[in-house]
């Protein structure tokens, strides 16, 4: 047999030969087992590229969302109304008390219809968020309501200014009007809406049809204001992260359910009037009629964006207008009882009638002139407690909140919750524990604030220990409101005692979140479908070019991966060819130096 020399391309000091019996096996493969190593090998790299791409993808978009919920939450610069692919919007709200304007812009869609609007506040050259405020309620003119135009047009002027011209045309206006004007009889309602409808397309070119004013119920409302603050909290983008709280959902007529982030329910308490409302994953037939079911993506067809939330406003169960009723029970059963007994209770300022639910020793004067009743505090937060219990006008069944109204089971294991309003003030303002709801801790900080005498809590006050915002008010009421929020969350609305996931607070992510957000995400959620059919004509090469830096980069690496088992393969088949040639020379008729004893000849390989 003849010996392969390894002597090309390499220094001298490295020549060795091999005879070509101990050549491995490895090295003489066949046709067949080439081809199958390099289709594994091939395969191999496929699928590592396949991997990379879509672990790339994966994390660019997780990153995209990120970057957008970040910017949305800390965006503090000026709008750059010179930017031709910003869109603008303007909600007016008009309320009770006056209105006012909110003007929103966002980007250009980026065509997935996955994804919702970046909507943000407007900010001017300074920065500020672009609102305006007048007042009274537009309600105040049901007797003339043909000045309703009118009164609307500093608004609409204010915000005129502020937006691109050119946008004007593209830029939908909604009028929704709440409270105020819900108390009207419909035909001073609706005189008042056609005055807007008629005059304010004259005057401006903006965006606006019949059906951009109107009243919205409480439950709009509502649900508005549940979409506002779960769209500030990102909870509508469901790529999640590991670790992030998620929910199944069952969407109406799909029976495989979703399973997306965990949405927060909200609970506001003002001074009239208590709301709660969140998302109800399972469906409850009883509950169908009192739920809002919607889609906020732009393609009906698409459900990954519908939601069911449970929202129910109660009337007179606001922290002033539950101490109001309190009053008006405590007045109408003493009167009662002094005429029964003879008494005198509560007549004079010397015989004061006891109220558990103001602080210990505190004087207090309720009622009016004719009917008026001295009060002095005990300051007995738990007596006070019970007192409130029959103000919830609960019943014996289950499922019931407040006024014995249905409410679909809450999964406490796996919900939030945000509180806002009274539920911020009475936790924050002088007891300072604003932020996570702790119950225990509550009821016992609340316990020796009501126990602690008038005089002192006035040292306190005047020494500036309570929240900048509190006043004399507050700390005369902060008893009662304590005992009525606590009734009203753990009673009312039946959240147990060691409930975790409550937060108390006054702003999100340091803002103030209003309904009108909630509203123009919802009333704009079909305007992506325009940017959309745009994206679908650039097609794949819009995506391509956004990820060309990556996948080329990738692809060269594969190229260069290919070239290596190719070349590994060119070299094992001339290896196989030239071991095939000396073993074809290697007979006895021809190997005379066998027999001779002389050194065996050598196979020069070039490499």
């Amino acid at each position: 047999m003849g010996r392969i020399s390894f002597s090309c391309l390499f220094p001298a000091s490295w020549h060795f030969s091999l005879s070509s019996l101990f050549v491995p096996r490895l090295l003489t493969p066949s046709l067949r087992q080439l081809l199958f190593i390099g289709l594994v090998l091939c395969l191999i790299g496929l699928l590592y590229l396949l991997l990379l791409s879509k672990g790339h993808a994966s994390w660019i978009r997780e990153e995209n969302h990120f970057h957008r919920h970040l910017a949305r939450v800390t965006d503090v610069d000026a709008t750059d109304t010179s930017n031709p692919d910003l869109n603008y919007g303007l909600v007016v709200d008009c309320g009770s008390s006056g209105s006012r304007v909110f003007v929103y812009c966002w980007p250009r869609h980026n065509g997935n219809p996955h994804e919702l609007l970046d909507i943000r506040q407007m900010r001017d050259q300074h920065r500020k968020s672009v609102v305006m405020k007048i007042k009274p309620g537009i309600s105040e003119l049901a007797k003339t309501p043909e000045k309703a135009s009118d009164y609307i047009y500093p608004l609409l002027s204010f915000a005129a200014q502020h937006i691109p011209k050119n946008k004007h045309q593209e830029t939908p206006l909604y009028i929704l009007c709440t409270a105020g004007m819900r108390i009207l009889p419909e035909s001073q309602q609706e005189a008042l809406l056609e005055d807007l409808r008629t005059d304010i397309p004259v005057h401006f070119n903006f965006l606006f049809s019949d059906s951009h004013v109107e009243v919205i119920s409480g439950k709009q409302e509502g649900v508005y204001a549940w979409i506002g603050i779960n769209f500030v909290l990102g909870r509508f983008n469901h790529v999640h992260n590991e670790g992030e709280a998620v929910v199944e959902v069952n969407v109406s007529d799909q029976q495989e359910a979703l399973v997306r982030k965990r949405t927060a329910g909200v609970l506001d308490m003002g001074g009239v009037s208590t709301q709660i409302a969140y998302e109800v994953p399972k469906t409850e037939e009883v509950a169908k009629n009192l739920l809002a079911e919607f889609n906020l993506g732009c393609d009906a067809h698409r459900t990954e964006h519908v939601y069911r939330v449970y929202v129910s406003t109660f009337l007179g169960f606001g922290g002033n207008a539950a101490r109001q009723r309190y009053e008006e029970t405590v007045i109408r059963n003493t009167a009662t009882r002094n005429k029964l007994l003879d008494q005198h209770v509560g007549e004079t300022a010397d015989s004061p009638l006891l109220d558990p639910c103001l602080p210990a020793d505190l004087l207090d004067e309720i009622g009016s002139s004719k009917e008026k009743l001295h009060l002095r505090g005990t300051g007995d937060f738990d007596q006070c407690r019970h007192i409130l219990q029959p103000f919830l006008n609960r019943t014996n069944e289950t499922l019931t909140s407040l006024n014995g109204i249905y409410q679909p089971a809450i999964n406490y294991n796996n919900s939030q919750f945000y509180g806002f309003s009274e539920f911020y003030y009475c936790t924050e303002d002088v007891l300072r524990m604003g932020g996570d709801y702790n119950s225990s801790k509550y009821s016992k900080a609340a316990k020796s604030y009501c126990s602690t005498q008038w005089k002192t809590l006035k040292e306190r006050f005047d020494s500036g220990l309570y929240a900048t915002h509190a006043d004399l008010h507050r700390l005369k009421y902060q008893c009662f409101k304590s005992a009525w929020m606590h009734e009203v969350l753990h009673s009312g609305f039946s959240f147990p005692a060691n409930y975790k996931n409550l937060k108390t607070a006054l702003l999100v992510y340091d803002k103030e979140v209003q309904w009108t957000l909630g509203a123009i995400l919802y009333r704009t959620r079909f305007l992506p479908l325009r940017d959309i059919q745009q994206e679908g004509l650039k097609g794949v090469h819009s995506h391509w070019r956004h990820s060309f830096s990556f996948v080329n980069n990738h692809y060269l690496f594969l190229a260069c991966f290919f070239i290596v088992v190719l070349s590994i393969m060119l070299y094992l088949l001339r290896l196989r060819r030239i071991h095939r040639r000396a073993a074809q020379h290697c007979t006895p008729s021809s190997v005379p130096w066998l027999e001779e004893g002389l050194g065996s000849p050598t196979i020069p390989i070039t490499l």
